[in-house]
């Protein structure tokens, strides 16, 4: 057996979170304030940084973007993998949902996102990435 060390191209790793509103069947979502995707609308989340775990990085950036922090996260179990989801270059995600009262959480745009609102699942906006499958597969846990 060789010793020789096989180069691998690595993936980024990010984290998605859908904010799920039960009782008003609403999701929260972010309107971004950078490239790419510029002023459009997705859920919160972002890349995961050296030594935090994926669900720490959920935690993080939910907080950073929305000033939300403290709820459950359920991982939605599937990865999101698709070679041309992020311009941006290979980018494989873990989504994750919250089941939340909006009437009790009380977000704060921030970060890179530039707003917020909560979006009726019958109204949704044209989506950002791949984050309209992540709803879609994400709500599959809570509404069956």
């Amino acid at each position: 057996m060789s010793s020789e060390k096989k180069s691998y191209p690595k993936p980024s790793l990010t984290a998605d979170i859908i904010l799920y509103s039960k009782n008003t069947r609403e999701i929260l979502l972010i309107k971004r304030g950078r490239e790419p995707f510029k002023d459009m609308w997705a859920l919160p989340g972002g890349f995961a940084n050296p030594g935090e775990s994926i669900r720490e990085s959920a935690e993080r950036e939910l907080f950073e973007e929305t000033s939300v922090s403290n709820i459950p996260l359920l991982p939605i179990p599937e990865i999101f993998s698709s070679p041309n989801r992020d311009p941006r270059g290979w980018v494989v995600s873990q989504a994750y949902i919250a089941i939340v009262d909006k009437n009790c959480v009380f977000p704060k745009a921030g970060d890179d996102a530039a707003s917020y609102a909560w979006w009726s699942l019958n109204n949704l906006p044209p989506l950002a990435f791949d984050h309209k499958e992540i709803i879609e597969r994400g709500l599959l846990l809570v509404t069956n």
